[in-house]
């Protein structure tokens, strides 16, 4: 297969016309998603766009503008923050995400130093795959109640139908169209589900009419509107999560690679790329956002339009900046009705799970081995189960933390071969 010459090289300047459409591109391409998770978390998606867009500066000057890519919000540690605003406060959520920032940096000094092999053994695919499967339906629940739950909490016809219209929209979006549409389905989705919402009468635009063109949003800066304090609990619910997301990053690395032709793993490293991703997720720690990550949606729309220079991207997060400070913009993002958010989360946690399950058929996972058998079922039982373990008044591990830590000691202390490693024989016959 003969690769099409690029439109625009990874450094190569483009011209005002370009830059400025493409960088538009790439900013819808991401805005659905990024903006979404917070909402989900129920912190403010306006600091997210600020936090992304500083964040991606700074990726692509960590990476020496090797790297063309979008850094957004993470929908992995969506529980963990929930978690920690409901039971320990808001402040010790964005502590949780300064956390996985320096967890990141750590890892990503460690695999400049030794290399890279050691974190696959800590990280197999049959425990990556199961905690991004836990990852995914640990929060079903919360997408088929913002779906089927009005505002007073109760079934609501009114809700599920605009949840299921919503989702109809983004799936056709996602299978039947072509070209950019069919990278940004959950934009479209949002905005099909935001009209539709206004027919039925339930969009609030009193906030809209209010709301300023040019506002500061509310930033939580640390020992200024909290006092951060790290706690064994918030490591025990951001650290397991943080090691297990940093496959993704590696994945997003290695098929970015693929599309423009070059060994990012290599150059500029899987080391630096980290490292700016850590750096990135510390500074939207400090001011209020969501932990970031790499975007597949951007490396669907550099596929498309072959124009790799990391300019665009500079370009996407000045533009993200901007509509940060937009009071108007917020306002809006701020009206999208819960069961909107419902339909797009019933596809997207779904294709989280699966894109679990998609690890363990990709690296062919032998599950008549009962090593795999045992941790897999291990992680997916305690993490959707919601286990939880207290150790008196210290700290609180449950569900998908939990899960994820249990897998890699597991992973670890199970021996490769249990009992001749012979197949476990799971017939109708036996099973009755």
């Amino acid at each position: 297969m003969i690769k099409q010459k690029p439109v625009l090289e990874i450094n190569e300047k483009p011209s005002l016309s370009q830059w400025f459409f493409l960088s538009i591109q790439h900013l819808f391409a991401m805005f659905g998603a990024t903006v979404l998770a917070p909402i989900l978390i129920g912190i403010s998606p306006a600091i997210a766009l600020i936090s992304s867009g500083i964040g991606t500066i700074v990726f692509v000057l960590i990476t020496r503008g090797r790297v063309p890519s979008y850094l957004g919000s993470s929908f992995a540690f969506i529980a963990p923050m929930s978690f920690a605003i409901k039971n320990l406060g808001t402040g010790a959520a964005f502590v949780g995400v300064f956390i996985t920032g320096i967890v990141y940096a750590v890892i990503a000094l460690v695999i400049n130093k030794v290399g890279v092999k050691w974190l696959f053994k800590i990280l197999p695919p049959i425990v990556v795959g199961p905690v991004i499967i836990v990852i995914g339906l640990g929060l079903s629940s919360v997408a088929v109640g913002m779906a089927m739950n009005g505002a007073d909490g109760k079934y609501s016809s009114t809700s599920i139908t605009i949840a299921f219209i919503t989702l109809a929209i983004t799936i056709v979006t996602a299978l039947f169209t072509r070209g950019f549409l069919s990278v940004i389905p959950i934009l479209v989705g949002i905005i099909g589900g935001y009209i539709t919402s206004i027919f039925f009468g339930i969009v609030d635009f009193s906030k809209v009419a209010k709301a300023k063109w040019i506002e500061i949003p509310d930033f939580s800066v640390p020992f200024v509107d909290y006092t951060p304090e790290i706690t064994l609990q918030l490591l025990f619910i951001f650290v397991p999560v943080a090691i297990v997301t940093i496959s993704e990053h590696i994945g997003h690395q290695v098929v970015l690679g693929n599309v423009v032709d070059k060994d990012l793993i290599k150059d500029p490293g899987l080391d630096r790329s980290l490292f700016g991703d850590a750096v990135s997720t510390m500074i939207a720690g400090l001011i209020g956002g969501p932990t970031t990550t790499t975007y597949g949606e951007n490396i669907g729309v550099l596929a498309i339009t072959r124009a790799y220079s990391v300019y665009l991207f500079v370009g996407a997060a000045i533009f993200a900046m901007i509509f940060g400070f937009v009071g108007k913009i917020s306002a809006i993002i701020s009206s999208i009705p819960t069961p909107v958010m419902g339909g797009i989360s019933i596809l997207l946690f779904g294709i989280i799970a699966s894109s679990g399950l998609r690890v363990l058929v990709e690296n062919k996972i032998d599950f008549s081995k009962q090593r795999n058998l045992v941790i897999a079922s291990v992680i997916l039982v305690l993490g959707i189960g919601g286990a939880t373990i207290h150790v008196g008044d210290v700290f609180t591990l449950e569900g998908m933390a939990l899960a994820a830590l249990i897998g890699v000691l597991l992973n670890l202390v199970l021996p490769e071969k249990i009992g001749g490693d012979r197949d476990i024989e799971m017939n109708n016959e036996k099973a009755s």
